[in-house]
Parts: C-alpha cells; sequence; structure tokens
C-alpha cells in the first residue's frame, strides 16, 4: 500500500482533489464530494483540518460509509503507529509524524460528560416552568387586579 506523507496529504484540499486521512489511511473522496450526505463542505473543511479521525468519530457513520471508505482508499500515512485497521473502534496515537503534529482523538478516548446531559435535560424543564408561571400570573393576577 502506498505510503503519504502529511505534507503531501495537505496538499489535497480543494473541490477538485481532496483527500482525508482517517485512522491513519488516506482516502481520495473528490469523486464523492457531491454525494456525500453532510455536503461536500464538511469534507472540505475534514481535509482541511488535517487528520480527520476525530470529526469522522463524532458523526458516528453507519456500517454502510465504512464499506463505501474502502473503494476511496489510497493508501496510508508514513509513520503511522496505530491500528491501520480502521473503521469503528480504531485508536490512533498522538505522535509527531514527519515533524508534523498528528491531531486525533476516537470516541474511546473521550471522556463522558455526564453533567453536561443533567443541564441539558434541567433547562428546557426550567423554561417551560418560567413561560407557565407567567401565562399564570398574567392570566388570574391581571384578571384579580382589574
Amino acid at each position: 500500500m502506498k505510503k503519504y506523507s502529511p505534507s503531501e496529504i495537505s496538499l489535497h484540499t480543494t473541490k477538485k482533489d481532496c483527500w482525508l486521512l482517517i485512522h491513519g489511511k488516506v482516502y481520495d473522496v473528490t469523486n464523492f464530494l457531491e454525494d456525500h450526505p453532510g455536503g461536500e463542505d464538511a469534507l472540505l473543511h475534514a481535509s482541511a483540518n488535517g487528520d480527520a479521525t476525530q470529526k469522522f468519530e463524532e458523526v458516528g457513520h453507519s456500517s454502510t460509509a465504512f464499506s463505501m471508505m474502502e473503494g476511496y482508499l489510497i493508501g496510508v500515512i508514513e509513520g503511522y503507529k496505530g491500528s491501520v485497521g480502521g473503521g469503528e473502534g480504531a485508536r490512533k496515537t498522538k505522535e509527531a509524524v514527519g515533524g508534523e503534529p498528528v491531531k486525533a482523538r476516537t470516541l474511546q478516548q473521550r471522556k463522558p460528560t455526564s453533567s453536561s446531559s443533567f443541564l441539558d435535560l434541567l433547562f428546557p424543564v426550567l423554561i417551560v416552568g418560567l413561560a407557565f408561571g407567567a401565562w399564570y400570573y398574567l392570566t388570574f393576577h391581571s384578571k384579580a387586579k382589574a
């Protein structure tokens, strides 16, 4: 399998020539830009940001997406340490490859945010409570004073 340097991959970030680095593998997604369900901008931004592994994992792609990826595979990145098998659960170590930092965190490396999920539930309930209180006050207290 052909090996590419990070600097070589960084030259392919346009609509006419777009490569992605995901789980140590290099994909030429130029022909897929218009067909991507998230839009071509999502792929172009991921390409411009270097390693797209984190963004790819955050979206939570289907098994069909993983199958389709193999058709766009053109090689691997030089000096990659990790599971080049790719796909769900693949891990990538943070390291400098060819003098350039490789940034990626997979879902397994992210910390769960349990406190924010509680606030995500509490905030809408608080808004509904305030709206009900305002409605009650304006409906019944305004009539009583009039």
